[in-house]
C-alpha cells in the first residue's frame, strides 16, 4: 500500500511539473562545495559530533563525515551543516 500510495505521489508531482520530494516528504540535500550542507524535510538529528551527523530523512539516514562539522541552523524542515565536509553516507 505505501508503494502504491509513493507512485501516485510522483506521478502526480510529475504531472503538476513539481518536484517530487516536496511532494512525498523525501528529503531534499543540497551540497554547497565541501563546506555546507543544507537538507529540507529532515525528521531529526540521531546522532551529533564535529566529524560525523547522522540525519533521519524519515526511511533514509544520512551521514555527513568530516571535520569541524556544526549544525548551524535547524528548525522543523531545514537544517545547515558547516564544516569541511569530506563525505556522505545514504542508508
Amino acid at each position: 500500500m505505501e508503494e502504491n500510495r509513493r507512485g501516485l505521489l510522483e506521478k502526480t508531482a510529475e504531472a503538476l511539473d513539481l518536484p517530487g520530494e516536496i511532494v512525498a516528504g523525501l528529503p531534499h540535500i543540497e551540497l554547497t562545495g565541501s563546506h555546507e550542507l543544507r537538507m529540507e524535510n529532515h525528521k531529526g538529528i540521531l546522532a551529533y559530533g564535529s566529524e560525523e551527523i547522522h540525519i533521519s530523512g524519515g526511511k533514509l539516514i544520512v551521514k555527513v563525515r568530516g571535520k569541524n562539522l556544526e549544525l548551524r541552523a535547524m528548525n522543523a524542515g531545514h537544517l545547515l551543516i558547516t564544516g569541511t565536509i569530506q563525505g556522505l553516507d545514504l542508508t
